[in-house]
């Protein structure tokens, strides 16, 4: 004899709501499946033709679709740049942007920009650059894409790791890992990218640092409204983060910022709770005496509706304290950065403004800024620095 089901005759209230929950998600999939663009997607081998899945360093299974198809957050390959006085009409003196100086060329980066795009193709002192930006790491970092003689172009794959950014190279479309900068499946599986020293600050000290350096300007022949942030209240330090689908690692809130710093294999991370009460740090890793220089004043990008009124977060740094064969040691003195030996005041980019060392900059240590979950996901044995014990 024919058995009605409850959950769709039943009159009950319980039935009707597990009714309405089963054909409500029935018709979400079936219009992300049939109708919204970046759902209804092949196979990753149906849809990347062109890309060697037989040669990887990771397994599919890490890859999570991230929603747009490839190229759906379009990369900007002709940025056009401005004048800082021109900037400052659209963009507030503490909005973030990446400083980066190459070649004795100066450049700022948006995040408002990049935010809708992660990927900028450039060049810079006749060098060619990749600019990206993970929103969803809070990882900014430069990239040289030039790989054994060839000049490679990015975009992103639509696809995400661990929560970070997976881009392609048009060339022979490669994948590639966003805070590695390593090559995890086609042909350069295993190459590393070699990372140029940027970090994110505020358009304020971008501009007081280089007046003449040149900005990215808004004309990117995309559409987007650009000073919104797509990513409200994400850097909540309470929130999880999305599409990570790993253990977290329970010495830091994952949301927590950190400064990541790398010397010769070896990695360390300082917290934002820790650099705001310790702004200059004089440290050791793996043998080299290194100085970590973080200030506030700069925005968030991922927090209110708009990032003009975001919270406040810090910019921070890492530099070698050694300069012309001495071990510099760093203080700070009131508002300002000195070393110990000659009170020479230093700015946030390592480069000495007033005293005898004036003109003199020391060199940057490979670091960037990241939430710690992403940090930990890569690199599980980097140590944290502690403050020490009063």
């Amino acid at each position: 004899m024919f058995t009605t089901i409850p959950l769709f005759s039943s009159t009950a209230w319980p039935y009707r709501i597990a009714r309405i929950a089963t054909l409500s998600t029935l018709g979400w999939w079936l219009l992300k499946a049939f109708f919204l663009p970046g759902y209804a997607q092949l196979p990753l081998e149906e849809e990347w033709t062109n890309t060697d899945f037989n040669h990887r360093n990771i397994e599919l299974q890490e890859i999570t679709r991230g929603g747009p198809p490839r190229d759906g957050i379009p990369p900007i390959d002709a940025p056009q740049f401005i004048s800082t006085a021109e900037a400052a009409h659209w963009l507030s003196p503490k909005e973030p942007v990446i400083a980066f100086e190459h070649g004795g060329e100066a450049r700022a980066y948006p995040l408002q920009i990049l935010i809708y795009h992660e990927i900028i193709n450039d060049r810079v002192a006749g060098t060619p650059v990749t600019i990206t930006f993970c929103p969803l790491c809070y990882s900014a970092i430069v990239f040289d894409r030039r790989v054994n003689g060839t000049t490679l172009d990015f975009g992103t794959t639509g696809q995400v790791r661990k929560s970070d950014l997976v881009m392609y190279d048009r060339q022979s479309e490669s994948w590639w890992q966003q805070l590695t900068g390593i090559g995890i499946i086609g042909k350069y599986t295993g190459v590393t990218l070699v990372r140029l020293p940027s970090m994110i600050t505020s358009f304020d000290a971008f501009r007081t640092a280089w007046p003449a350096g040149k900005v990215l300007s808004k004309a990117t022949g995309s559409d987007r409204p650009y000073g919104n942030n797509p990513y409200r209240h994400y850097d909540d330090i309470t929130a999880t983060p999305f599409l990570f689908n790993e253990p977290l690692d329970p010495r830091l809130p994952p949301m927590e910022r950190v400064l990541a710093l790398q010397v010769n294999d070896q990695q360390r991370i300082y917290p934002f709770a820790v650099l705001r009460d310790q702004p200059v740090i004089n440290d050791r890793l793996n043998g080299a005496a290194v100085a970590i220089f973080s200030k506030a004043d700069v925005l968030s990008a991922v927090d209110a509706a708009t990032i003009e009124r975001s919270q406040e977060t810090l910019m921070a740094a890492a530099f070698s304290r050694k300069l012309n064969g001495k071990t510099l040691t760093f203080m700070q003195d009131g508002n300002q950065i000195v070393d110990a030996t000659t009170g020479s005041v230093w700015n946030i980019f390592g480069k000495a403004i007033s005293g005898p060392r004036t003109g003199q900059a020391l060199t940057p240590v490979d670091s960037g800024i990241h939430f710690a979950f992403a940090w930990l996901a890569f690199y599980p044995e980097a140590d944290i620095y502690r403050a020490p014990q009063q």
